[in-house]
């Protein structure tokens, strides 16, 4: 498989969508978290949508409490809070794994076309870094989803573009979304 067409997921209002209905769209796919430091990231992941939704951008958030139980909720949940708190109104998915052996078919194969190159540089890359190596310890170098909004930007091909561990803020994904964008499908 050398695009993301192939794949499906379940909405968090419990309709599978297939992938292949955002054929010819630039993809931002992030897992979430409700109760998580990067949380406030959804406002700047919203903010993206509602600028370039028009152009072909869509946004897909896939929930996940396998980080910390950072998002316990249940869909139900998830949905109210993302949309009374951050106005969210890009798609989410329902509650998924997103990293080792039970991770939803389309993470395995994000992971594996991007590779993981660590989180980035500053303070807060630099104590993500040391929590999640003593996490993870040998696996920390690994290609799994280390964190709540990790990122993977999809071009209009299908293809994977570019991996944004959760330390890069959306708006630093706003010249790489651009570039996408005024490519042709």
């Amino acid at each position: 498989m050398n695009n993301i067409y192939n794949f499906n997921y379940v909405s968090i209002e419990n309709k599978p969508v297939e992938m292949s209905e955002y054929k010819g769209k630039v993809l931002l796919i992030v897992n979430t978290a409700s109760k998580c430091g990067f949380t406030p990231q959804y406002e700047g992941l919203e903010a993206l949508y509602e600028k370039y939704k028009d152009q072909g951008l869509e946004i897909i958030g896939f929930p996940s409490n396998q980080f910390m139980e950072q998002e316990p909720g249940t869909n139900e949940e998830i949905s109210e809070f993302c949309s009374l708190r951050y106005g969210v109104t890009f798609p989410l998915s329902q509650k998924v794994e997103v990293r080792d052996e039970n991770a939803v078919p389309l993470y395995q194969y994000l992971t594996s076309q991007k590779d993981f190159e660590g989180m980035g540089k500053g303070i807060k890359a630099k104590a993500m870094t040391a929590m999640l190596k003593k996490r993870y310890k040998d696996g920390y170098s690994d290609n799994q989803v280390k964190w709540n909004f990790t990122k993977f930007l999809i071009d209009r091909k299908g293809e994977v573009y570019g991996r944004y561990e959760p330390t890069f803020v959306p708006e630093d994904m706003v010249s790489d979304i651009e570039k996408l964008l005024g490519e042709d499908a």
